[in-house]
């Protein structure tokens, strides 16, 4: 069985360590030095060497020679997510007073030490507190956030950087030529940059592709294999965004779904085709913004067409309001003359003051709703007339509850609840350009609730139905 391309070509020393070279020179002068601590911590994205360079460090700190089979029995790697007690790491604290065997230090790897339980957590602290000389540990985390701040003042930090995209694609072409893999430079920056910065990532997708053809791999190639969407697509989206057309950015959207690409890919893919452009698009900047927060929604397609529509919404609501009209021009002071010099009490005549007149009053754009304000129910189905008169038609005989995030609308049909489904992107939008930021549309096909308690009781025994007023 062939050996995977991450681990063939992972580094072997401190030197061959690619991307990194901010912690490396320093480690490497430590231990030139002879000042090697007790107690390292790694922390950083996945993929991008902390493992490598854990294990390095414990066989240059100790002069062994190191391979990727490698084993000692003074170093010693503990997976914290599996050995996360503090019953583990008592036993751990009661082996860590023997001597090493051979070499200078017994050194432990504790990776993904965040999966440590509280209790196991202070059980380390007395061992970090007070480590025997011939111990040190090294420690690996890809989430900094959830270790004690009283084991991080006791460690050395070394925070690792996501691998840069030129580095990553040299990278790879030396692994590419090395092994004899056919791929062109711009499917190789493909790679890099659906790595996203992780070397394993990146080097584990081009050994996906070096089995899939043997022709020159292409970004064509890539985009079908990894579910991408391809650049004429993702520029077609941002054109449409720009045209403010609605239907075109269903209609790719949609085309998008059918074809396996995942609503999050195709954002990613949006935001690093508008930060490539920003000088030249910065009218795209709020896209961007609203781009950002596809991947928390729970309907991230929803989500996504509705970022896309926002132009075409802002506009369609913006067309709809009265335009702002400028106050008149006013004299800061009436006009002086000798005669009003002469007599001061004197009162100016009509003529020699100008008429005054009050400013229109000028219409500010929504401002986001209060917790205890109404919901704005005309206004909302009024602006969704201009993009969708079918939805518009439904709402004008619908019911509807706003608790101040979601807004659940009773169609009292299920075949109108489906209908304005359809309609959830435009709905979404419009929602935002009332006031509602981060709200939630639920349609329900039933007829809202009578708030008559015992009414609802009783059409509940009766199987459902509707209250009607005679």
């Amino acid at each position: 069985m062939g050996q995977a391309l991450y681990r063939k070509y992972r580094s072997k020393s401190l030197d061959e360590v690619v991307g990194q070279s901010h912690i490396t020179d320093m480690l490497r002068r430590a231990i030139a030095s002879g000042n090697v601590t007790h107690a390292y911590l790694l922390t950083g994205p996945r993929g991008v060497g902390k493992t490598s360079i854990a294990r390095i460090l414990a066989h240059e700190i100790n002069q062994l020679p190191y391979t990727d089979e490698s084993t000692h029995l003074d170093i010693i790697e503990i997976d914290a997510a599996s050995n996360n007690s503090v019953e583990d790491i008592r036993n751990l604290r009661d082996k860590v007073a023997i001597a090493p065997t051979s070499a200078p230090k017994k050194i432990y790897i504790i990776d993904e030490v965040h999966m440590l339980s509280k209790s196991a957590f202070n059980a380390l602290l007395k061992t970090l507190e007070e480590p025997p000389e011939h111990v040190v540990f090294i420690l690996a985390t890809t989430d900094v956030e959830k270790l004690p701040t009283t084991i991080i003042s006791r460690v050395q930090r070394f925070n690792f950087r996501l691998i840069d995209s030129d580095d990553a694609v040299k990278h790879l072409r030396a692994i590419s030529d090395a092994e004899h893999i056919d791929i062109n430079d711009e499917a190789l920056q493909l790679v890099a940059r659906h790595g996203q910065g992780s070397f394993r990532d990146s080097i584990s997708l081009l050994d996906q592709l070096r089995n899939l053809s043997d022709s020159t791999i292409t970004p064509d190639l890539i985009e079908s294999v990894v579910g991408l969407a391809s650049n004429e697509m993702v520029l077609a989206l941002l054109n449409a965004y720009d045209s403010q057309n609605l239907a075109k950015v269903i209609e790719l959207i949609n085309n998008a779904e059918k074809r396996g690409i995942s609503a999050i890919t195709i954002t990613d893919q949006l935001v690093h085709a508008v930060r490539a452009d920003i000088t030249t698009h910065p009218e795209r900047l709020p896209l961007l913004d609203k781009l950002l927060e596809v991947a928390k929604s729970t309907w991230p397609f929803v989500k996504l067409i509705t970022a896309l529509a926002s132009n075409t919404i802002r506009t369609a609501a913006q067309a709809t309001m009265p335009a702002p009209t400028a106050p008149s021009k006013t004299l800061s002071n009436p006009t002086i003359t000798s005669k009003s010099i002469a007599n001061p009490t004197a009162k100016p005549k009509a003529a020699d003051v100008p008429e005054l007149k009050a400013p229109e009053k000028f219409v500010e754009p929504p401002k986001p709703l209060g917790p205890e304000q109404p919901f704005p129910w005309e206004e909302f189905i009024t602006n969704i007339k201009t993009s969708s008169p079918g939805a518009h038609s439904i709402l004008g005989k619908c019911d509807y509850a706003f608790d101040g995030t979601t807004l659940t609308i009773f169609t009292g049909k299920p075949f109108a609840k489906k209908q304005l489904d359809k309609s959830l992107p435009i709905m979404q939008a419009v929602l935002e350009s009332v006031g509602v930021q981060d709200g939630v549309i639920s349609v329900l096909g039933s007829t809202k609730p009578s708030d008559n308690s015992a009414i609802t009781a009783a059409l509940d025994i009766m199987g459902g139905g509707e209250e009607v007023e005679l």
